[in-house]
């Protein structure tokens, strides 16, 4: 017994900082990953011109016998306060999605000092465009994909993926329409109301204190019409959860979206999205209440 409460309180410590930091336990939580038996592709480009920007794809091991409805598709933007962060990093949350019988993709972005807003959203949006390519390949179309997707981020990812599902701009830039293109959105500690900002990594990013107009989730939740599930951890010292998710959610629920938001117990803003890894299962459960999001909005294209 001992020596378990010793392996948990390592797993509690070490994980987190590896998430952060990016050392061999990151390799650890995601080799322990594949212990949910998926297939992937990897590395498939989607602009030739920024060799960085390519994703990762994650989809069960064989299609249903019966497959009659249509699989959810779930696009993952990771965070890193838009300045770090790799796709690579992210397998296990791809392959515990997958392992529930969704297609996921995490695609990369470029970060800032290389690029800052809104460069990193037109990146998810030629991201998207691409995917949707992909899913009318041969390989994948046995697994009847939802011609619809499901945006998901944590924390900056976070932020990605909610202005992608409700700010019009970005989709239409890559001719798509988003209200025929998203069909859910999907929170992990999102930064979605940052200004003024003070963390001083991210304020060059957003042009501090000039920030670019309309550049903040909540800015758009008027017109948004898109189910969001929002999941915040008990406690997070990084992105205030008055001020972004619960502010978020009364605006959604002011305009008559479609919004739930649920406290992972036991979590902090790094270990949330842990909880997506093997590894964590003595952490909260949060791919309970993202599957059933998921089935829930999951309806015939």
């Amino acid at each position: 017994m001992k020596t378990l409460i010793k392996t948990i309180y390592l797993l509690c410590t070490f994980i987190p900082f590896a998430l952060i930091s990016g050392c061999s336990a990151l390799d650890l939580i995601n080799t322990i990953a594949k212990v949910h038996p998926v297939k992937s592709k990897k590395n498939i480009a989607f602009d030739s011109a920024y060799p960085r920007l390519n994703y990762d794809l994650y989809y069960p091991s064989a299609p249903k016998q019966a497959q009659s409805s249509k699989t959810p598709v779930i696009v993952f933007f990771y965070g890193g306060s838009w300045n770090s962060g790799e796709k690579s990093e992210y397998e296990f949350v791809g392959r515990s999605l997958a392992s529930k019988g969704f297609i996921v993709a995490v695609p990369n972005y470029r970060l800032y000092p290389e690029v800052k807003y809104p460069e990193f959203l037109q990146d998810g949006a030629k991201a998207i465009a691409s995917i949707l390519q992909q899913l009318s390949l041969p390989e994948l179309t046995d697994y009847n994909p939802s011609k619809k997707i499901i945006l998901m981020g944590h924390s900056a990812g976070g932020y990605n993926a909610a202005m992608l599902a409700m700010d019009d701009r970005w989709l239409s830039e890559v001719g798509l329409d988003r209200h025929n293109t998203v069909s859910g959105l999907i929170g992990l500690a999102g930064a979605y109301n940052i200004y003024p900002i003070a963390v001083p990594e991210v304020k060059p990013v957003f042009n501090h204190p000039d920030y670019p107009p309309l550049s903040q989730p909540i800015d758009h939740t008027k017109n948004a019409r898109v189910p969001t599930l929002l999941l915040i951890p008990e406690t997070d010292e990084l992105v205030s959860i008055e001020r972004n998710t619960l502010a978020l959610s009364k605006a959604l629920a002011q305009a008559n979206t479609h919004q739930q938001v649920t406290i992972i117990k036991n979590t902090n803003h790094i270990t949330l999205i842990g909880t997506l890894s093997p590894l964590l299962f003595f952490k909260g459960d949060s791919l309970t209440p993202i599957t059933n999001f998921v089935h829930q909005i999951s309806t015939p294209d």
